[in-house]
């Protein structure tokens, strides 16, 4: 993660030249494109200016003009961005960068009947046709005969979401769709759209056609999303793909650990919105001013399990080989890419703790020492161990080197690692990618260029512009957009999806703006670093933060600056559409936020409930729930809700329940009626536990209500409120008493009620949270 903080105001848009001086008269001097024409197979590209020659470099629609200039007819008339350089005949050394607009005439005059439908990222062409469509039990997934193989994965998955989201179980057929069916075939004749285009008509039936696999996925994404609004697809025909290659996100495990469940939900998450790069990093530190200036006691991690050096592998949480192999087969299925990264050499704490003499004595031993040869042995084979043989542990295309923020000092010998680092592991037949830092580090020492892309995320670690000029391709992940630091006062809490929506693409990168489809600018990512370690951010906490970033993001990766929604319009209709209807990590119990209330007043027995040595008994007001102790329980229908909610109940504990009795319990939080160490009500989730510093009374009625929201969690006692955990800190030792907010948030836990000795009753669970004047009428 980068350590640099600054004012996040720096930002702004230029469109100064990338190569060469501002010469504006030379550009003027470019003649305009010649009007293209219905029918037209070529673009004719204006002639050179005197003394210069004009190369087509490509476009940012690429399925409708090729990088040779060729003309595919999209569906409607479109406007096309065409990149070139304009390169002194003198020098070639001089060059320009030159965006030219042109209008490419569609097959259709206009938008057709239908409205374009809102999905996420929008569709690129569109042309609406007349009426509705609208699946039924007796639908089927039909699968194209001669691409039965390829499309088994893809239509297993959709069916089983079309069951989750629909409640229908449609069978799976091969041969010719009827009227009603949805069509699958990757026999598209259009192969401009490339690897991740697809046709989507409907009409008697849906028809998703594509050339290759992800094409094919990502329509029926696209249906879901759809179909998640309302089941009625309206009749048209789309002609979909993406601006940019890469689409990203990247998620810092090395300072958190995150669970396999969530990694694996997260691909399906990001797969819902067509998004394609998973970067993992899966190595990292804390600060060491913020563990008593120690780097013994500071905290570090590597996430995945390692029998070359079995002392690496973190003891808090980690990734077996085998569930890393099974995450990234997952991924391959739902058309993600896993991008592994292994950081080093800085941010390297968690190897020179196993191999303590590898540690810098000058910078410190979160930096590897460079100029000892074991600090390469040791690189050389954590990295052999997850790439090397048939079967390697890292399964995709692609690896992610690190190397960010090393000692400036020391720029040489980092540039030989570096050098080094990219062909040791592209000797495995591995791509490499790697963190921007040749601008800080600058030097003689070369570091190898061709086939290597950098995430360039700080203009001054790495200039885009010299790393262009270098020859670098590179993903757009600049800090000042793009970084999330939950709750650190630095970077982003939550970013600013306005801004980003109205402003940003992949072509901008910091304050540098390349143009429309420059070829080097492979795409985009947007990182959560968990710098703060130990300051109590939970995995639905990074959720809350990732999930309306995601959805903008999707939309700019996808379609670049073609946003024909204002912002406040996407925002309204992006609530319609949630995390895939496989998903619920946001804990929801009703749909896109509808209001929701229910009473549990266990009164008699209830079909919903199912309890495992619980009784009814006298309760409050009229029976409750009695427990006798720890494996005395009752089943909710639910698991779990999330930000924002009221839990109200009445709760009659009896004598000597032990430390640690439960209330209610699911797999991601407990809510005790003692907790751990203190006796007093809390709550546990993902290894803090928190009280509320109240202890309910013996052998007699008390209500309770608890609220939760993404800033905190409170607790009302008979009406009254007795505790706000909101805005509690963390203060270091540090010399400047360094102070962060501590995360005291509760998804409340729903799967279980009971585990104490006891009764409980009057259970009331909304999806908002209730005023106090509100809370004190319950009672």
């Amino acid at each position: 993660m980068k350590s640099i903080l600054f004012t996040l105001g720096f930002i702004i848009v230029t469109q100064g030249l990338l190569f060469g001086q501002a010469d504006s008269t030379v550009i003027q001097s470019v003649p305009d494109i010649k009007e293209i024409k219905a029918g037209d197979k070529k673009v004719i590209f204006p002639t050179s200016p005197k003394g210069y020659l004009l190369v087509f470099k490509g476009s940012n629609c690429e399925p409708i003009i090729d990088g040779s200039g060729s003309i595919t007819t999209p569906l409607v008339a479109t406007n096309v961005s065409l990149y070139f350089e304009l390169i002194s005949q003198l020098s070639d050394s001089i060059k320009y960068d030159v965006s030219k607009q042109i209008a490419v005439p569609g097959k259709f005059s206009d938008g057709g009947v239908n409205p374009q439908p809102f999905v996420i990222p929008s569709l690129r062409e569109w042309h609406g046709g007349k009426g509705i469509l609208s699946l039924t039990t007796a639908s089927r997934i039909v699968l194209n005969t001669a691409n039965e193989k390829q499309l088994k994965n893809a239509a297993s998955i959709l069916k089983q979401e079309l069951k989750d989201l629909l409640g229908f179980n449609l069978l799976i057929a091969k041969g010719k769709p009827k009227k009603g069916d949805i069509f699958l075939t990757l026999n598209e004749k259009d192969k401009s759209i490339g690897e991740e285009g697809y046709y989507f008509n409907t009409d008697e039936y849906v028809a998703i056609s594509a050339v290759n696999y992800q094409g094919l996925f990502w329509g029926t994404r696209t249906l879901l999303q759809l179909l998640e609004q309302k089941n009625a697809i309206p009749k048209g025909s789309a002609r979909d793909y993406p601006e940019f290659k890469v689409r990203g996100f990247v998620l810092d495990v090395g300072r958190k650990f995150f669970s396999l469940q969530f990694l694996r939900d997260y691909v399906k998450f990001m797969s819902y919105y067509k998004l394609n790069d998973f970067q993992i990093h899966l190595n990292d530190n804390g600060f060491k001013k913020y563990f008593n200036d120690n780097w013994t006691d500071t905290y570090s991690a590597f996430r995945l399990e390692n029998t070359t050096y079995p002392g690496l592998t973190a003891k808090d949480g980690s990734y077996t080989k085998k569930e890393f192999i099974a995450l990234q087969q997952l991924a391959d299925k739902y058309a993600v890419r896993i991008i592994p990264e292994i950081d080093a050499p800085a941010h390297a704490l968690a190897f020179t703790k196993v191999v303590p003499e590898i540690g810098s004595k000058a910078y410190g031993m979160d930096h590897l020492d460079l100029h000892n040869p074991l600090s390469y042995t040791v690189m050389e084979n954590v990295f052999k161990e997850y790439i090397s043989g048939s079967t390697p542990v890292f399964t995709g295309k692609a690896v992610h080197i690190g190397t960010d923020e090393y000692a400036k000092k020391d720029a040489e010998v980092f540039r030989a690692f570096t050098d080094r680092m990219i062909k040791y592991v592209e000797g495995f037949g591995k791509e490499v990618r790697l963190w921007g830092a040749l601008t800080h580090a600058k030097g003689t020492t070369p570091v190898k260029v061709e086939n290597v892309v950098m995430n360039t995320w700080y203009n001054g670690y790495a200039n885009p512009v010299e790393m262009k000029k270098l020859g670098y391709k590179q993903i757009s992940t600049p800090d000042g957009w793009l970084y999330i630091v939950p709750a650190a006062g630095y970077y982003y809490d939550y970013l600013n999806i306005k801004n980003l929506y109205n402003k940003w693409t992949p072509s901008m990168i910091g304050n540098v703006q390349f143009k429309p489809g420059d070829p080097t600018i492979l795409g985009g990512s947007f990182a959560v670093w968990n710098d703060i370690v130990g300051n109590g951010i939970t995995e639905k906490d990074v959720h809350d933060r990732v999930f309306p970033a995601m959805q903008v993001l999707s939309q700019k990766m996808w379609s670049g600056s073609n946003t024909t929604l204002k912002f406040d319009d996407f925002n309204v209709l992006s609530k319609k559409i949630g995390e895939g209807p496989s998903l619920n990590i946001s804990g929801k119990l009703s749909k896109n936020d509808a209001p929701f209330a229910t009473l549990f007043n266990f009164d008699k027995k209830d079909s919903q409930i199912k309890t495992t040595g619980a009784v009814y008994a006298e309760g409050y007001s009229k029976n409750a729930l009695s427990f006798s102790g720890k494996n005395s329980y009752a089943r909710l229908p639910y698991t779990e809700i999330g930000y924002n909610y009221t839990v109200s109940f009445w709760v009659n504990p009896a004598n000597n329940n032990l430390d640690g009795a439960v209330l209610f319990e699911s797999p991601n939080a407990t809510v005790k009626l003692r907790q751990t160490g203190s006796g007093k009500l809390g709550f546990s989730r993902e290894g803090y536990d928190i009280d509320f510093g109240y202890a309910v009374p013996e052998n007699s009625w008390t209500h309770v209500v608890i609220t939760g929201t993404n800033k905190g969690t409170s607790l009302y006692v008979n009406g009254k409120l007795e505790k706000r955990l909101y805005d509690n800190w963390i203060v270091f030792t540090d010399k400047d008493k360094t102070k962060v907010r501590k995360s005291e948030t509760l998804f409340f836990p729903l799967q279980t009620v009971g585990g104490f000795k006891g009764k409980l009753d009057e259970l009331q669970i909304w999806n908002k949270v209730l005023s106090d004047e509100e809370i004190l009428a319950l009672k």
